[in-house]
């Protein structure tokens, strides 16, 4: 009887230890899967899509490594992603210069900031109808982009090759009415950026951003008749929101923007069309 008592004894222990065993390993998986979705961040950050979207996709594999996800959405215009990302739908983006962003702030009312400087997208001339700048006739019509610091740009970059002179108080703002010489009688036509490769059937010239430029498949190195230099001003940045500056995920996709992985990326991809400026 005794020695019954001590098997049954026995055989309850293993019960019990097997039902404890069984539990303690249906519950390990569930907290190494909380463990990692709490280790993984999820960045969204809007971009038009040549070349930032190419750049932010060529740091995707680099930052899942390092626990953030990133997820890129594209934008074909230069308004929408800045309300994007002062509406919280996006945790930055990836599209513009700083002066344009100083400009957009001033007229919403936003406090958007640069987070840092990745490269330069020199601003070109580019014609169907003629291949040399001299070739410009009395009251041609060159197509430029209708925002206030891509308008002053172009005109900047005009008055740089000695086609028009601009008042000296012009600014990076420059507008048609400060042009106090124009020899050749050139008429603007204001457009907006994403569509200027599309005019180029309909105007003598047009000067468009690289983006827009690659977009439309011109090469600015070959096709542009002329072209900032890399002194320009105008440095594409990564724009976030101020109560982001100190956010890790935020300064490690910083740390990947400015790495030298990607100044490689970019010089064997574009080959001078665009620079880094990090």
């Amino acid at each position: 009887m005794k020695k019954r008592n001590i098997w049954i004894a026995i055989i309850g222990l293993l019960i019990l230890s097997l039902a404890f065993t069984g539990c303690a390993s249906n519950n390990a998986p569930a907290e190494d899967s909380e463990s990692q979705s709490e280790e993984q961040v999820t960045l969204k950050v809007a971009a038009t899509p040549v070349p930032h979207a190419e750049i932010l996709n060529f740091i995707k594999p680099k930052l899942e490594e390092e626990g953030i996800i990133l997820d890129v959405i594209e934008f074909t215009d230069y308004v929408t992603p800045n309300l994007a990302l002062a509406d919280e739908e996006v945790d930055a983006n990836f599209f513009q210069h700083g002066p344009y962003l100083e400009a957009f702030n001033r007229e919403r009312g936003l406090d958007l900031m640069n987070a840092c400087k990745v490269h330069v997208e020199p601003l070109g001339l580019y014609s169907k109808k003629i291949s040399s700048i001299d070739e410009l006739e009395d009251g041609a019509i060159i197509a430029i982009p209708n925002d206030p610091t891509n308008e002053g740009r172009a005109l900047l970059l005009l008055e740089a090759k000695n086609i028009i002179t601009l008042s000296e108080d012009a600014g990076l703002e420059a507008t048609e009415k400060d042009i106090v010489e124009n020899p050749k009688n050139l008429v603007f036509k204001p457009v907006e950026a994403a569509q200027l490769p599309r005019t180029l059937d309909d105007v003598d010239a047009a000067i468009i951003n690289t983006n827009y430029a690659l977009e439309g498949n011109l090469n600015p190195v070959k096709d542009a008749l002329i072209m900032e230099g890399s002194e320009s001003p105008y440095a594409n940045i990564l724009a976030i929101r101020p109560e982001d500056e100190d956010n890790p995920a935020i300064k490690k996709l910083i740390d990947a923007l400015q790495s030298e992985d990607v100044k490689n990326f970019i010089n064997e991809k574009y080959e001078g069309s665009i620079v880094p400026v990090f």
